[in-house]
């Protein structure tokens, strides 16, 4: 059993879901910080893992037992060893004073000189290197040198770990910039954010079918431009996608065009199809999806924080299309799992979220459900809402599991 640092982004709730959505065996060992968790698993996690999660910036592996401080050069000499040339290293650390890491620099740079291996470091106490120096330094696949994680909270403990993978910002900011349609009056959904419902609609699959295969059939029939599609696809999954707006299915198709010439994947090798339709009319689909994973309609963009009798009307609004969905899902697509946002508005007085959809539930044959260990936003419902600081409308992001009947 390995024990894993995550480093979780701005949204760690969503972050451990999706990380106990994507790792069997996930169990949390402990939090340092508000965004450090610490756990273990028996798969051997590296890159191709990090690059499916939306919310893990940066992965690191235990590389010592019941550690001290003084152990980093040490533990930094055998993490090298293999290293020809010049070594390259870097100490990322939480809850350690700076003038300790300031002379960890120090230290670690004099035991490789001792060694007779010449050496540099990049980072520094103030600030670690971002994770673009990380790729280019050689320092994720340890070819020229690693970089050091140390932990430590108040209660004295002390982890101390390796990085085995990070984030590379420059893919997602080419999916997200570069692809020939971006519709800004609609909410952008971040590719990072599509990676976690896709995450989430994986889990839910395999809950109901252990045995699932590994490539899924992933339908959203709130495509708009294709931030989930596009995603899917790279996957390997196949993509079945509609929406109510041509110009949202024509804005997707040419996305999806886009992605398979960027990244070379072959439409015969992993299939798409996009076609106009209402999301609250039958479904007529020859074979069904494994899962349905969506971004319904959030309701207007708002520049300024709304009143309590817009957001009435936008309530009203969003639980009557929810529900109409949600009932066409049960009819058409019997049995289909489905992971999708529901619009929560911020008003002076706090959140207001859907409420007649949440009490329908049960009625149209659904339940909410989260994975185990991953905790829900309110005691309310089994969900986690998405929202950046400055934001009028959040995400109230659902998984609900079709009830068998008896």
């Amino acid at each position: 059993m390995t024990t894993y640092a995550a480093f979780l982004g701005n949204h760690p709730s969503i972050t451990v879901a999706e990380l106990a959505s994507s790792i069997p065996d996930f169990k949390v060992v402990r939090t340092v910080g508000p965004s450090i968790v610490l756990f273990t698993s028996d798969l051997e996690l590296g890159t191709k893992h990090l690059n499916t999660w939306g919310g893990v910036f940066l992965l690191a592996r235990e590389a010592a037992k019941n550690p001290s401080v003084d152990h980093v050069p040490q533990i930094l000499l055998e993490e090298v060893k293999n290293v020809k040339g010049k070594v390259t290293f870097s100490i990322r650390s939480f809850g350690i004073d700076r003038g300790l890491i300031h002379r960890l620099y120090r230290d670690c740079k004099n035991a490789l000189k001792k060694r007779g291996i010449p050496a540099r470091y990049i980072g520094n106490e103030r600030k670690p290197p971002v994770s673009v120096q990380l790729h280019d330094e050689g320092l994720i696949t340890g070819k020229n040198g690693c970089e050091i994680i140390v932990l430590a909270d108040e209660e004295g403990f002390i982890w101390i770990g390796r990085t085995i993978a990070a984030q590379d910002p420059d893919a997602y900011t080419k999916r997200d910039m570069e692809k020939p349609v971006r519709d800004t009056r609609a909410g952008l959904l971040p590719p990072k954010l599509a990676q976690i419902l896709l995450n989430l609609g994986d889990w839910s699959v395999r809950q109901a079918n252990p045995k699932a295969k590994k490539s899924l059939t992933v339908f959203d029939p709130f495509c708009g431009t294709g931030v989930i599609p596009m995603e899917a696809l790279l996957r390997g999954w196949t993509v079945l996608a509609s929406d109510a707006s041509l110009k949202a299915v024509n804005g997707c198709e040419k996305n999806l065009d886009w992605i398979r010439k960027e990244f070379e994947i072959k439409k015969r090798d992993v299939p798409s199809t996009v076609w106009k339709q209402d999301a609250t009319k039958p479904f007529a689909l020859k074979e069904h999806p494994d899962v349905i994973v969506t971004e319904t309609m959030l309701g207007p963009a708002l520049n300024d924080r709304p009143n309590v009798k817009d957001v009435s009307k936008y309530r009203t609004e969003s639980d009557a299309l929810e529900i109409a969905f949600l009932k066409n899902v049960a009819a058409s697509l019997p049995n289909v799992p489905v992971v999708a946002m529901f619009p929560v508005w911020y008003v002076k007085a706090g959140p207001v979220r859907l409420e007649r959809v949440w009490k329908a539930l049960p009625e149209i044959g659904f339940e909410a459900v989260l994975p185990s260990g991953a905790q829900a936003d309110s005691p309310e419902h089994p969900s986690i809402v998405y929202r950046r600081a400055d934001q009028f409308v959040g995400r109230e992001i659902v998984v609900l599991r079709p009830i068998q009947k008896k």
